[in-house]
């Protein structure tokens, strides 16, 4: 099990990941902090969410899966799920415009979002 970002850590990097032109390490810490914030909130493996290339995690009780392709799939880029997991966006926009691929009847975690609320949010 990977190493768990203290909270100070990880709320520093979304700050500097949500600000123009973030350095690689700053936007890899916040998606892992952020998934880690959710398989906290929505605990489970009925549900995979991937941040390519930075991270992924399951989440979400039910059934869930212990090898090969699973049924529930969510996938999106860094910059979206930034914005998914601090409120920034919506979940209905970002599928909506086609930036969240979800595949699978529970691969939707809007229900848990957002994740994360930076001061004077």
């Amino acid at each position: 099990m990977p190493k768990r970002i203290p909270d100070l850590d990880g709320m520093a990097a979304v700050r500097a990941a949500l600000a123009p032109e973030p350095s690689r390490q700053d936007r890899a810490l916040a998606v892992r902090y952020s998934l880690q914030c959710l398989a906290e909130r929505a605990p489970g493996k009925s549900v995979e969410v991937r941040v390519p290339p930075f991270g992924a995690v399951q989440a979400v009780e039910g059934p869930g899966h212990t090898r090969g392709t699973p049924p529930n799939v969510i996938e999106t880029d860094p910059a979206t799920w930034l914005a998914l997991a601090t409120g920034a966006e919506s979940w209905a926009d970002a599928v909506g415009r086609g930036a969240v691929h979800a595949s699978g009847v529970r691969a939707d975690v809007s229900a848990w979002l957002p994740v994360l609320r930076l001061p004077g949010s």
